[in-house]
């Protein structure tokens, strides 16, 4: 019995065969980082936006980085098939023009059949929205926002720089032109408790959303999170904790929604703690688990169906 609906399953279910995401630096910033909002960023947030930041500082085209990155998944993984998938900061944060020039580049190469761009909420424009969706003819088209939690006092907390609603109003907006929406979420974020972070889970299974990804929060070096927790004023999740949370947040979300993640990838030479996040194969397995051993699955306790995913 598959307790949940995972990514891989999904992409088996849609294209008969392994699709690999392909993962893309186009260089953008964000207003949360480039004096627009602030130029701290997220308390959590590195150098890289969450991303590699490594391709664009070598120079790499957009073409040139899926060629590296096809070639990569046809040898480790057999894959043909490929998903550009637009990562580190905030991938529509510039110019219509500019955004249109790159996603282009990605979907260029050969083998590609999807699109995945994150962002934040409040970097969504109505041009933009129809920009993405003009490609669904073409591929499957994912947009990832980054909510991370319902409740503004933690947004301001980790200064996020937008609240719940504009969240909400992005999501609708994506959702009425056709476009797949999966939500970022952070478990463990400070000031929250469990109470908080299901009111997050039951939050989003109320909106038009056809995905979720969600991890631990971790502490990288250097940001003003490590700060935090050197100073005692922030304690991470213990495994056994998130993993009894994951399971929560996962029995109050559609059976329908397509979970694309339940674990962080941290670059291990940047990080804090908690050490357990770095094994992400157990991490996953404690996950399946204590799904079977409490007798429960994706959806259990929530009694919204949820949109299906948009395919071409």
């Amino acid at each position: 019995m598959k307790r949940y609906r995972d990514f891989n399953t999904y992409l088996r279910e849609v294209f008969g065969e392994r699709v690999q995401k392909i993962t893309l630096d186009a260089g953008f910033t964000c207003p949360n980082r480039d004096g627009t909002l602030s130029t701290g960023g997220c308390i959590y947030c590195d150098s890289r936006g969450s991303g590699s930041g490594a391709m664009i500082r070598q120079g790499l085209s957009i073409g040139e980085q899926m060629e590296r990155g096809c070639a990569f998944a046809r040898k480790r993984y057999g894959a043909e098939k490929f998903i550009a998938y637009f990562q580190s900061f905030s991938n529509t944060y510039a110019p219509l023009s500019t955004l249109e020039h790159v996603y282009d580049q990605a979907l260029e190469h050969p083998g590609v059949v999807g699109l995945s761009v994150g962002t934040r909420p409040d970097c969504m424009t109505p041009e933009i929205v129809r920009l993405l969706s003009g490609y669904g003819d073409r591929v499957v088209v994912w947009l990832e926002l980054g909510l991370q939690s319902a409740h503004d006092s933690t947004l301001q907390r980790i200064n996020r720089g937008h609240d719940a609603a504009c969240f909400d109003r992005a999501v609708f907006m994506a959702a009425e032109a056709g476009l797949n929406v999966c939500a970022h979420v952070i478990l463990g974020l400070p000031g929250e408790n469990r109470g908080m972070m299901l009111e997050t889970a039951s939050h989003l299974a109320a909106l038009p959303l056809q995905g979720l990804k969600v991890h631990a929060l971790y502490v990288v070096k250097g940001t003003a999170l490590s700060a935090m927790y050197e100073t005692g004023h922030y304690r991470c999740l213990t495994r056994e904790e998130y993993v009894d949370l994951a399971v929560d947040f996962l029995e109050r979300i559609p059976a329908r929604m397509v979970v694309q993640r339940l674990t962080g990838d941290p670059f291990h030479s940047e990080l804090q703690a908690p050490a357990w996040v770095k094994d992400k194969a157990t991490n996953l397995k404690l996950i399946r688990e204590r799904l079977k051993a409490r007798e429960t699955w994706q959806g259990k306790k929530c009694s919204i169906a949820g949109p299906g995913v948009r395919a071409t």
